[in-house]
């Protein structure tokens, strides 16, 4: 079954400085790590239609496409199918379990600060993990806009 989870930060920093410190690769990586060491985004443009490969170190992972794109506003993801040594799989048994899922980052405008807020789909057997690694990530990424690493 696939849950719905929904978390949020305020963050002293521009839009632009929060997409940054969500999509350049540097900060990406840095984010993205909480949740796996070594963990990377690839995508050729970052335009409605594309794909994008969520991977690891091995270059296992996800791919999906970009439903939604709103520079510095929104970005929505639907996830396809996985990802073994680079290579795109077929959808099977497993992926069928997921294989539409959603993965939204959305920014707000606060009264002092801008919110980043993201929903994500989520499986029964990743909730507990999700449910305590997200927030982690969320400040990583605040931290990182607050020291201007990106």
């Amino acid at each position: 079954m696939i849950n719905r989870l929904k978390f949020s930060i305020d963050i002293e920093a521009e839009k632009n400085t929060i997409w940054k410190a969500l999509w350049n690769e540097h900060s990406y990586r840095e984010w993205a790590s909480i949740f796996f060491e070594g963990s990377f985004v690839v995508c050729n443009n970052w335009k409605e239609g594309s794909k994008v490969h969520f991977l690891g170190p091995d270059q296992s992972g996800i791919y999906s496409i970009i439903a939604k794109h709103s520079p510095n506003k929104i970005i929505a993801f639907k996830h396809i199918g996985s990802v073994v040594e680079g290579k795109e799989q077929p959808i099977d048994e497993e992926s069928k379990k997921w294989t539409g899922a959603t993965e939204i980052y959305s920014l707000s405008k606060g009264t002092e600060t801008n919110t980043l807020t993201v929903e994500i789909d989520v499986l029964n057997e990743h909730l507990e993990f999700m449910t305590n690694t997200f927030p982690k990530a969320l400040e990583k990424i605040k931290k990182n806009c607050i020291q201007q690493n990106i």
